[in-house]
């Protein structure tokens, strides 16, 4: 039996993510901070930093201290991480929780024991970090134990993590620097240079999530966006079709499904034909692109799945580990894995 109130956290480049045991994902947030450029004080984390993004004054900095998977500032993550854990669980004196931590691909080993070092201080009993693949294919809810080939590609803001899983094992992993950010400035850059428009990436990513696809839909449907005009240098607005936003992907699509081909052609074969068999399975929220998975058939000719509600595939998979320990405790570390007799 899990201890009572054991957390599962995605420390995720655009977003914190934690489940607790028994009663699920109790907390979504932006991994975005306010701080005084001067001093350094933390103003706002999370939702209440996010809306100042390209709203501040000069002396106020609204910033994401995880970019492209790599810890950027590690005292502010430590800081923003700290914040969220104790909103959730509250100080605890007693009975203090544990908690199963899925991590960015570029965190290095010195990062991870110090991210161990912040959860103890937040009042967490103890931590093992998991792989981020491998709590996503359990999020998924693949057969990642059996001795059958399971591809999982789990697309983060600033990059995604592939896995190739086998027999509880992860037999091939790699990291593509193509995520959702990257499809999100493509459209940036293509209203600068089409239009002559400069707008922001909040605007870009309302763009890309509420009209984008990456193949054309059967009618175009348009939204209007409002940016700074680069030739007046004034507020302008202009109506943009879903037809324009597919053009404007085109060049991160590509770069995307290349390092999928790649991936593939690294796989043993045994195992890629169980993955032209089952497919490949889609997490994170960048899975949640329109047309993608569509768009990696097409070109792969590989059949491929969108996991449910990609975003907490991950978090899911870490509520897993939480939920049943005995089972699950094959996929952590060997030096840290739990006792599953509480």
């Amino acid at each position: 039996m899990a201890q009572s109130g054991d957390i599962g956290i995605d420390l995720g480049t655009s977003s914190i993510l934690i489940y607790m045991q028994g009663k699920g994902v109790v907390l979504n947030e932006p991994s975005v901070m306010a701080i005084d450029r001067d001093s350094r004080r933390v103003l706002a984390i999370g939702s209440d930093a996010q809306r100042m993004l390209g709203r501040t004054p000069s002396n106020i900095l609204a910033i994401q201290p995880l970019r492209q998977g790599v810890i950027n500032d590690f005292e502010l993550t430590g800081a923003m991480l700290h914040y969220l854990v104790q909103k959730v669980i509250g100080k605890r004196f007693f009975n203090r929780p544990r908690a199963v931590m899925a991590v960015p691909t570029g965190v290095n080993e010195i990062e991870k024991r110090s991210l161990m070092s912040i959860m103890l201080d937040a009042s967490v009993r103890k931590t093992q970090l998991v792989e981020k693949t491998v709590a996503a294919a359990i999020g998924a809810k693949l057969s990642i134990h059996e001795a059958y080939g399971n591809m999982i590609v789990d697309i983060g803001a600033g990059v995604t993590d592939i896995a190739v899983i086998s027999s509880s094992h992860i037999i091939l992993s790699g990291m593509l620097k193509t995520g959702g950010d990257q499809f999100t400035e493509a459209i940036v850059r293509h209203l600068k240079r089409k239009h002559n428009l400069y707008i922001g990436n909040r605007s870009a990513e309302e763009l890309k999530v509420n009209i984008g696809s990456v193949i054309p839909r059967a009618d175009d449907i348009y939204m209007d966006v409002t940016g700074r005009s680069l030739l007046s240098g004034v507020p302008k607005t202009i109506s943009i079709s879903s037809g324009e936003l597919t053009e404007a992907m085109d060049d991160p699509l590509q770069a995307f499904i290349e390092g999928l081909h790649r991936s593939l052609e690294e796989t043993p074969a045994e195992l890629v034909e169980d993955i032209y068999d089952k497919g490949i399975t889609l997490s994170g929220g960048g899975a949640e692109l329109s047309g993608l998975d569509i768009a990696i058939f097409e070109a792969l000719k590989v059949k491929c799945f969108v996991a449910p509600d990609p975003q907490k595939t991950v978090v899911r998979g870490c509520g897993e580990v939480v939920e049943n320990p005995r089972e699950m405790n094959r996929f952590l570390d060997e030096k840290h894995r739990w006792n599953p007799v509480v």
